[in-house]
Order: structure tokens, then C-alpha cells, then sequence
């Protein structure tokens, strides 16, 4: 038999051959080169190799081509495309939760509240948990029922507390929850349906604890609505974890894409799971949605998190990452655009740590702050020192350099946080003190006393100016900066409705008693240090909100040798003057903007939650994946800045009082309330005057989200 070969094959052969290839590969595009076709004896025609062709479905992703093609076009071109072009970050909003709850232990305060959907709800939960005579209980004086608002924050994990609000309803009688503990009671989504009223949701969270209520004063209508809401640092337990997510843009969604994404975050980030097996920090579970872990180091920050993802280079190559480099090499050391450059080098990784560290030698202060920062997040240690700089000697950096410090591993950290510890501003003091705490939690300095499982106590032994420092959010904590501090005499002072500090002038000691009706005078005999006051009225089972209510009085009546603080945290969006020119010449800049506070240092509540997708300081949110510092002209200079700006050069915090601060009004516990202007609808209804200020501004951000709306719409029937 005569041996087969390809040249004895016909002309009209060769073309069946090539049809056959073609029923086989389909109606797609073969996504090879022509040069990697090989048909031999054909002129003009070159055989796909069976390498090159694919076996794929008919309806492949419209953006599926070769990888080696989609690597050619980004070889040495600057303008690589980032994670950030194609995607933006779901999870960041506020969940609202409600609930309806029973207050106990009023000092004949409480009442017996009216027929309502909440007493109803209340009565149900009340038999769900086997309570016996429910009416009974909620005719008691002792009692108040409460509707429950909170808000549970992104990110938060199972177990993690939150700080809720509560309220009498309008119809109910109560006079006052002071003194008053909330019984635990869950909290759900909740949403109006037409004809059917409030319905429940999922539910999130429990919640419970001592209320805190702010101190009474001013005339009798706002005493009266002040005394009828309250908040319980703390008090909400979230049931269930929160998780962050990237979402792709719909003309860019496919499985491939979502893919590619979750690989390049997944390369730059990576854990251990429990049993030891690496896992990247990101997972495609559609072809939209792209879950994200965050990194341990960036646990109290995530929003640098999500800005260093969003400058992930999309697709790159060795090449292009090279080019790329030595332009942020160059655009590091420009004040300018030296954030965003850093960013990018955070986000590139080790290969980068020589750059960021030469840009710790540039005169600008603003250039070494934002190279430190990237330095420290890479884990080096090069950058502390900058940091600290930073931290006590400019406050538009100051929130972000504590953030970074808290993150670092460095046992050099905790030493200079120490340090922090002596200056003379309030809020440079108590940042470092949260900074240590969490850069160290093992610290003997940070580990405190745990009063009655309610709160924490901390005395430190500090060489500044005596200070007492409240919380007023996420968890109830008292830190004394000063470890000697006496109360100053003669000393009457209440914590609650039931304990009485007193002592005599010229006496060295103080009495602390609690008077309750039908049980036995309970009596301490302490010092005058403050700790050891705390520590008595605590023991005699004063809350923390009793305790900070006595502080608070005793700042009032000038028993305390220095401050009392509440929540002196450092903020973002300050502004920094930026050197331009040999001629001194100096532009104003504002640093970050609200969206990208470290959770470390948030103080976002039901306000900041109405203005939280929307505040911007020169147009920059968190989703925009860029630098944060924003030029502002001149003639902005008083429209957009508060002179109260200035209270920043010194470290002090402004002092903006809520209806919840401790400070506001006081009553004397022997005397007449002091007289204040503030009327009941002042105080009580806290969002209407702030709506009715911001009512042009609003209207705007309203039509600006009523054309995004019809943008998707028409996007999506496209």
C-alpha cells in the first residue's frame, strides 16, 4: 500500500482540512496572531496550530482576547488601568436598626405607657421570654418603655459593640431615664408598608446597659426633653459579621474580569486560615461582586485599605511596572501628588520600599509624612520617627500618623507613643494613649482596671498638665493623665440619684454614701485623690454614666485641679499650609476629608450618617481611589475654613456640644438649676435646625443623586 503524505493531499483536500478546523473552533475568533497560523501550501493561508485554538463556548466574555495581547497593549505605557477604574466599594453604609425596649430601676420616674404598636411589640417580647404579669411590670414607676435607634457601623464582626440611642416615645409619660438600665432587647431592620405600619427585618443586634443621660440645666422644657433620651456607650451587640466588597462596573462585569481583580488583590494580600493554608484577602463570587478580608494591620483603618486596593494596577507586566516606578519615583517628590504616588507604591509592595524610603530625605514635610505612612503599613520601621514628628508638631496629619503607629509592629512604637503621653494638647495626649492601646494590648499601661464589667479605668502617671478624660462613644472608658489628681474642697457632689461625695474644707478625706429607701446607708471613707474617689462611688454600684455625671458636676464646681475631655480625638479634612517656593509662598491644602477617618478615631453617628455618602472637602470621597489633599484657592479661604481652625495649632478639639454632652448643663445637687436659653426644641430635636441650615445644600446633593439614579436606570436597560 502505497505511504500517506501531506503533499499527495489535492487542492480540494486541503480545503476540507481547513473546513473541519472551522466546525471545530466555531464561529469565534481564533485569538491568535496571524503570524501563529501554519497551513502549509497555501498561499495567502497559514493553519491555526491546535495549540492556539481553544475549545470555548459560543458566547464568550465580550472583553475574552489572549492575555498575551492584552499584555502587549499596557508593555511600557503610564497609563495603567487600576483596580479602581472598574470597580467601587459596597458595605460602607450604616445599617439602621430599631427596636422597642423596657427601662428599669427609675427612681418613680417611669409610667405606664399608653396602647401603642411599641407596647404591644414590648408585651409579645415580654411572653416570647417567659416574663410573668408583663402588664403589671410596665404599670410600675420603676419602668419606662423606650424606642431603641443605632446604627451598626461597616466592617463590624460578630460580638463587637456598637452605641445605641433611646427615647420615650411623645405620648408616654415619663418624666426622666436617669439612672435608668436598659433591659436586653434585639434590635432589626424595620420599614413602613402601606396599610400594614412598621414592619421588622433581620435581625443584627442586641443591646442593653446603663443609659447615660446628659446632665439637666437651662429652662424647664429643655431639661424636660433632655431628660427623656439617653444613649448606652457600648450597649448594642452586633449578631452577625459585616464584610466589605468590590462591585464591577456593569459595562465591564464579566467572570473573567471579576477574576483577574480578585488575583491581583489576592497576590498583593494574603493570610493563613486556621489551619495554616495561605489564602488570598479577595474572592470573585460572581461575575460583579468580588468579596474582600481585610488585612489585620489594616483592621482599625480600612478605609487606607480600600484606598491602596483601588490603586492596584489591573494588568500589568514586569515591564510597565518598572516604567511605572520611576514615575512615582518622581511624583513622590512632589507635595502635590505625593499621596496618590505613595499609595501606588503601598500598593505595588516590598519592590517599592527603596523609593518610599528615599522620600523620607525630602525637605517637604508633607513628602516625608506620606512616605512614612506607606513605609509603615509595608511594615518597615523606617518611618516612625516622621510619624511622631507629625503627630505632635502638625494636627492636619496628626489623625493619620496615629492610625499608622497603631498599626506598626515596631517596639519602638510603644515608646514614642509614651512620650505622647506628656505633651500639653488634650487630643495629642488621649490619641497616642488609643494608639497605644491598640499597638500593644498586652502593654501592663493599657490593660487598666475593669470596673464592674462596665467600664474601664486608667491612671496614668504623666508629667502634663492634670487631665480627665470621658468617652462619649463605642466604649465607656475614664483615663486619668495624671496619676496625683485631688479633688479641691469643700467637695458636694452626686453620682445617680442614690450616692453623695462630700467633704468639709481643709479636710483631707472624703465621705462617699448611698442613701436608698428601704435598705441600709452604705458608707466609704477615701482620699482626695480622684482615683480613689472613682473607685468608692464604683464600689458603692454607681454606673459610669453616675460617675462621668459626678465628674462632669465637679469640673462645673472647680473641684478639679484641670480638665475634663470628652472624646479628644484627632479629625480628618484639616487644613495644612504647603511651602511652594524658595519665597515662602504658602497654599493651603486640606488633608482627607471625613470619609477616610480611621475607624480608629471615627466619631460618625446618626448625623454624620445623613451626610456620610455625600461629604466632601473639594470633591474627593473614598470611592474616588485618589490622593485626598486638596488645593483650596483664596478666595475659599474663609467660605470652606472656620476660623476656629485655630484651635487646632494648640491640639484642642472644638468644642461643639451635643445633646449628649456630659458638660452641657448641670443642676446643683442643693441648688436652683442654672438658667440657659436653650429651649426644648433645641435640644430635643437635634436634626431639624441642622436640616434647615443645610436645606440649599441638600436640595442640590438631591438632584446630584436624582441624575446618578436615572443614569443607572438607562444604563442598565441599555
Amino acid at each position: 500500500m502505497r505511504k500517506f503524505s501531506t503533499k499527495s493531499l489535492s487542492s480540494n483536500s486541503q480545503w476540507l482540512v481547513a473546513a473541519l478546523v472551522l466546525s471545530v473552533a466555531g464561529c469565534q475568533q481564533f485569538g491568535a496572531r496571524p503570524s501563529a497560523w501554519n497551513m502549509p501550501n497555501m498561499p495567502g493561508w497559514n493553519m491555526p496550530s491546535w495549540k492556539s485554538l481553544s475549545l470555548r463556548s459560543q458566547s464568550p466574555d465580550k472583553d475574552d482576547m489572549d492575555e498575551d495581547e492584552f499584555d502587549d497593549d499596557f508593555e511600557t505605557t503610564l497609563d495603567i488601568p487600576m483596580v479602581g477604574d472598574y470597580t467601587t466599594v459596597t458595605g460602607l453604609n450604616l445599617i439602621s436598626l430599631q427596636g422597642v425596649g423596657l427601662v428599669t430601676g427609675l427612681p418613680g420616674t417611669g409610667s405606664d405607657p399608653p396602647p401603642s404598636s411599641f407596647r404591644t411589640r414590648l408585651m409579645e417580647d415580654m411572653r416570647r421570654r417567659g416574663i410573668r404579669s408583663p402588664n403589671a411590670i410596665l404599670r410600675s414607676s420603676s419602668t419606662a418603655l423606650v424606642v431603641i435607634q443605632a446604627y451598626l457601623p461597616p466592617l463590624i464582626r460578630k460580638g463587637e459593640k456598637f452605641d445605641i440611642e433611646v427615647r420615650v416615645p411623645g405620648a408616654d409619660e415619663t418624666t426622666s431615664l436617669n439612672g435608668g438600665w436598659l433591659m436586653e432587647t434585639h434590635l432589626s431592620e424595620q420599614a413602613v408598608v402601606p396599610g400594614q405600619g412598621p414592619m421588622k427585618g433581620h435581625v443584627y443586634a442586641k443591646a442593653k446597659g446603663p443609659l447615660l443621660i446628659s446632665a439637666t440645666g437651662g429652662g424647664e422644657a429643655s431639661r424636660a426633653a433632655l431628660l427623656r433620651r439617653g444613649k448606652v456607650l457600648g450597649g448594642g451587640m452586633s449578631l452577625k459579621d459585616r464584610d466589605l466588597a468590590l462591585f464591577l462596573r456593569n459595562d465591564f462585569r464579566s467572570v473573567r474580569n471579576s477574576r483577574r481583580i480578585a488575583d491581583r488583590i489576592g497576590k498583593r494580600y494574603s493570610d493563613y486560615d486556621k489551619s495554616g493554608i495561605k489564602r488570598p484577602l479577595a474572592e470573585a463570587l460572581t461575575d460583579q461582586r468580588i468579596e474582600l478580608i481585610v488585612p489585620l494591620r489594616y483592621r482599625d483603618n480600612y478605609p487606607r485599605y480600600l484606598q491602596v486596593i483601588r490603586n492596584i494596577a489591573f494588568r500589568e507586566t514586569e515591564v510597565a511596572q518598572r516604567v511605572r516606578t520611576q514615575r512615582l519615583k518622581k511624583d513622590l517628590n512632589d507635595p502635590v501628588t505625593a499621596e496618590r504616588a505613595s499609595m501606588q507604591l503601598e500598593a505595588i509592595g516590598a519592590r517599592a520600599v527603596p523609593i518610599l524610603r528615599a522620600g523620607l530625605n525630602n525637605p517637604s514635610l508633607e513628602v516625608r509624612f506620606h512616605s512614612a505612612i506607606a513605609l509603615t503599613y509595608l511594615n518597615e520601621r523606617d518611618g516612625i520617627r516622621t510619624l511622631i514628628n507629625a503627630a505632635r508638631d502638625e494636627p492636619a496629619f496628626r489623625v493619620f500618623a496615629f492610625a499608622a503607629l497603631a498599626a506598626s509592629e515596631e517596639p519602638e512604637v510603644s515608646l514614642q507613643l509614651r512620650e505622647l503621653l506628656h505633651e500639653a494638647s488634650a487630643e495629642t495626649r488621649y490619641g497616642a494613649w488609643r494608639a497605644l492601646t491598640i499597638a500593644d494590648r498586652r502593654d501592663p499601661l493599657v490593660r487598666g482596671e475593669n470596673i464592674s464589667d462596665e467600664f474601664k479605668f486608667h491612671v496614668l502617671n504623666t508629667n502634663g498638665p492634670p487631665m480627665v478624660h470621658l468617652t462619649n462613644r463605642k466604649k465607656a472608658e475614664i483615663v486619668l493623665f495624671g496619676s496625683d489628681q485631688r479633688f479641691q474642697t469643700p467637695l458636694a457632689l452626686r453620682a445617680g440619684n442614690d450616692v453623695l461625695i462630700t467633704a468639709a474644707e481643709g479636710s483631707d478625706q472624703v465621705t462617699v454614701a448611698r442613701y436608698e429607701v428601704g435598705k441600709p446607708d452604705r458608707r466609704k471613707r477615701v482620699s482626695l485623690r480622684v482615683a480613689d474617689v472613682i473607685r468608692a462611688v464604683a464600689e458603692l454600684d454607681a454606673t459610669y454614666p453616675d460617675i462621668a455625671q459626678m465628674l462632669a458636676q465637679a469640673d462645673k464646681q472647680h473641684n478639679i485641679p484641670g480638665t475634663i475631655e470628652l472624646d479628644a480625638v484627632p479629625q480628618s479634612g484639616r487644613v495644612y499650609y504647603r511651602q511652594l517656593d524658595s519665597l515662602g509662598e504658602r497654599r493651603r491644602t486640606r488633608i482627607g476629608n471625613p470619609n477616610q477617618t480611621p475607624n480608629i478615631f471615627s466619631t460618625r453617628g446618626v448625623k454624620e450618617k445623613k451626610s456620610f455618602r455625600s461629604a466632601k472637602f473639594g470633591g474627593l470621597d473614598l470611592d474616588s481611589g485618589v490622593s485626598s489633599a486638596v488645593d483650596l484657592r483664596e478666595e475659599d479661604d474663609e467660605k470652606e475654613i472656620d476660623s476656629s481652625d485655630d484651635l487646632f495649632d494648640s491640639g484642642k478639639p472644638k468644642k461643639i456640644r451635643k445633646w449628649y454632652d456630659l458638660r452641657r448643663y448641670w443642676k446643683s445637687p442643693f441648688g436652683a438649676p442654672e438658667k440657659n436659653d436653650a429651649t426644648a426644641d433645641d435640644e430635643f430635636d437635634f436634626d431639624r435646625n441642622e436640616d434647615k441650615k443645610d436645606e440649599p445644600i441638600r436640595k442640590r446633593d438631591r438632584r446630584a443623586s436624582d441624575d446618578e439614579f436615572a443614569d443607572d436606570a438607562n444604563e442598565t436597560q441599555r
